[in-house]
């Protein structure tokens, strides 16, 4: 155990989210998604029983999200609604994470297999165990650091 680390955070987790980059993606899915195939070769993590909202406030507790893209966050689009229109989970994920400080302008909708191609750039996917489908999220590390020295 560490203090101060969300408990939600295990060794293995930690240690990917740790060795992600600067502008490496890390896919949060719900349980239907097909993460072994979109994620052939990547690590894949699983976190069963536990729902989106949960895993994404654990994640974005250790995680800096990417300051210099327009949209850090991107989230699947559900076919067959109109744009604009986000899921009440989507909602509230969005809503999260504006708590954590990003401005929901920052968070945006991909079209369904747009977001398989883009799940396929990323470094790593965590299928939760969350059942609402559509439950699908992209996050893009940024940075820790001071600025620049003159």
């Amino acid at each position: 155990m560490l203090k101060g680390i969300d408990p939600l955070l295990s060794p293995d987790m930690l240690k990917l989210l740790a060795e992600m980059g600067h502008d490496d993606a890390v896919v949060l899915a719900d349980a239907n998604f097909t993460a072994m195939s979109l994620g052939a070769g990547k690590p894949v993590l699983r976190l069963p029983g536990v729902g989106m909202l949960r895993t994404l406030q654990a994640v974005v507790s250790v995680l800096p999200l990417a300051e210099d893209v327009s949209h850090p966050v991107a989230y699947m689009h559900v076919s067959d609604t109109p744009e604009g229109y986000r899921s009440a989970l989507q909602r509230e994920a969005i809503d999260l994470l504006a708590g954590a400080g990003l401005p929901t302008e920052r968070v945006e909708a991909v079209e369904r297999y747009a977001f398989y191609e883009r799940v396929k750039k990323a470094y790593a996917i965590v299928v939760t165990g969350e059942l609402e489908p559509w439950g699908n999220f992209i996050l893009r590390k940024g940075v820790l650091g001071q600025p620049l020295r003159a």
